[in-house]
């Protein structure tokens, strides 16, 4: 009966004890898992906040990301496709040619570029080019002299070129102001490097720059006539076309010739 009596939970207090840590237990877990939630939704509305400002302060970040990590798509061929050569003339000023060719559906404009613009030079420099017009730019080098008896297949031009590409908006003069006003718009086409040729030495590479050298020569011969005239023919500024006053002379002359017969 003495054993009966001790049992726990006979006066109460077994109970009470248990209780009271697993209530407390019970409310310390609730309040700490609601302000825990309180946290995590507050934590959420910040982050729900930050990406709508990102969504939208960022689509130009993104696209321009992007973009850059997308392959760039030609819209121009070059021939040569990445040199530029030069016969090796220390002391001269020489030349080089390189084909140009629109293979897109639209205009486009381009423009060369240079780390030596006091020693080289482009002819023409820019222009636009439609839907597959093609144009062969020449590019004049002075060589310097070598240093410290270099022989000539030593010789190595830190000096490049680079040609830059944009889509236009159908026929236009080519003004340089185009590819600053559409920078974002600019495709860099190819970075040419310098080769060296020896003059004294055939080669594919040399036959090629002087056909295309003639080829350019021969298109600006072509460019400096004036248009052929397809209407008739002024003698001068104030004066009757000479066919014209061909005619009204016979007409004056017939008139005569009626005018005494009636008299």
């Amino acid at each position: 009966m003495e054993v009966e009596s001790e049992k726990p939970g006979s006066d109460g207090k077994g109970w009470s004890f248990c209780r009271m840590p697993f209530w407390q237990t019970t409310h310390t877990q609730s309040s700490s898992s609601s302000t825990s939630y309180m946290h995590n939704v507050h934590h959420q509305n910040q982050s729900l906040q930050s990406l709508d400002r990102s969504t939208h302060q960022s689509p130009v970040t993104v696209s321009s990301v992007a973009k850059s990590l997308l392959p760039t798509r030609r819209r121009l061929r070059l021939d040569p496709p990445n040199k530029l050569y030069f016969p090796y003339e220390p002391g001269k000023q020489v030349r080089s040619a390189i084909a140009i060719k629109n293979t897109c559906k639209f205009h486009v404009a381009f423009k060369f570029q240079t780390t030596a613009p006091k020693s080289c030079y482009m002819r023409p420099p820019g222009g636009i080019l439609s839907p597959g017009e093609s144009i062969i730019a020449t590019v004049f080098k002075f060589v310097e002299p070598p240093e410290n008896n270099e022989k000539p297949i030593d010789q190595k031009s830190k000096v490049k070129f680079k040609i830059m590409s944009l889509k236009v908006q159908g026929e236009m003069d080519y003004v340089p102001e185009l590819f600053d006003e559409q920078r974002d718009q600019v495709a860099v086409e190819q970075i040419l490097r310098v080769i060296f040729l020896e003059p004294e030495r055939p080669s594919p590479a040399l036959d090629k720059l002087k056909r295309q050298l003639a080829e350019a020569e021969a298109a600006l011969e072509a460019r400096k006539k004036p248009p052929e005239e397809t209407g008739p023919r002024v003698a001068g500024e104030g004066l009757v076309i000479d066919e014209w006053k061909e005619r009204r002379e016979r007409y004056l002359a017939r008139q005569q010739v009626e005018g005494v017969d009636s008299v």
